[in-house]
């Protein structure tokens, strides 16, 4: 009787099995051939993300962004990743270190101007130092009124005994758009700031009437002997505020 020897247990079995690996390019003997492209990239991905995980935290990373369909963006490079292992792949990448380079190259650029910038401010003018502040001045306030253009004012008697030597008040009117004080803002009134170191700013709320600045009706004078300064503010009349705009109608002629 013919005994016939199984397929698996031939000599040459082991040469059939494998004949159809052994021909792949680049593989060895009983190897399973070279991986697919797709694979490799895969690969290099996850590599790259565990290189990642060790040297980035993504809290402080001031280019990752999580939008609100659940995807990562890159603010540096402009790109979206669908999870964080794609975007910590992407930041050991060469076009994210490539952009790192140049935004740190452009960085030091602007911070060298800002250097010498700042040197030749501080070489043709006086550093301002920082001064302790110590409270706010005395002051009194009187209401004026001219007796012949019975325009209306205010009188501002302020005290600066401590004052620096040199130093002369300032005087600043403030819309109430501009001040952050009160709030909401009242368009009907605005605000003059009297500043002199080492005292803190003075700020008086006046009505939001146009003032006269002409020779005579504003003015400010300091003293520097008693160290008291004034300011004296009016007011335009209705009808001056109302006409000033238009040419050939002049102010109303002082009674007399």
């Amino acid at each position: 009787m013919d005994y016939q020897v199984p397929y698996h247990s031939h000599p040459n079995a082991r040469v059939q099995l494998t004949s159809q690996h052994q021909n792949r390019a680049g593989s060895k003997f009983g190897g399973g051939g070279v991986a697919s492209h797709s694979a490799t990239n895969a690969d290099r991905r996850e590599r790259l993300r565990k290189l990642a995980l060790e040297t980035i935290d993504l809290d402080k990373d001031p280019y990752f962004f999580k939008n609100h369909v659940g995807s990562f963006e890159c603010r540096l490079c402009l790109t979206v990743h669908q999870n964080d292992g794609s975007y910590l792949a992407h930041t050991q990448g060469r076009k994210h270190q490539t952009n790192l380079a140049r935004r740190a190259a452009r960085e030091q650029k602007e911070g060298r101007a800002q250097d010498v910038n700042m040197l030749g401010v501080n070489m043709g003018v006086q550093v301002r130092r920082n001064m302790v502040k110590i409270g706010r001045p005395g002051y009194n306030i009187k209401k004026t009124r001219d007796p012949l253009t019975r325009q209306h004012g205010l009188l501002f008697h302020l005290f600066y005994p401590e004052i620096t030597p040199g130093v002369v008040p300032r005087v600043r009117f403030m819309s109430a758009f501009e001040q952050k004080v009160e709030d909401p803002p009242d368009k009907n009134y605005q605000y003059l700031l009297v500043a002199a170191e080492p005292y803190e700013t003075c700020g008086f709320k006046l009505q939001a009437r146009e003032v006269d600045r002409r020779e005579g009706r504003f003015w400010t004078w300091f003293d520097e002997d008693s160290k008291e300064f004034w300011v004296q503010v009016m007011f335009k009349t209705e009808r001056e505020e109302r006409y000033s705009g238009v040419p050939g109608l002049a102010p109303t002629a002082p009674r007399r």
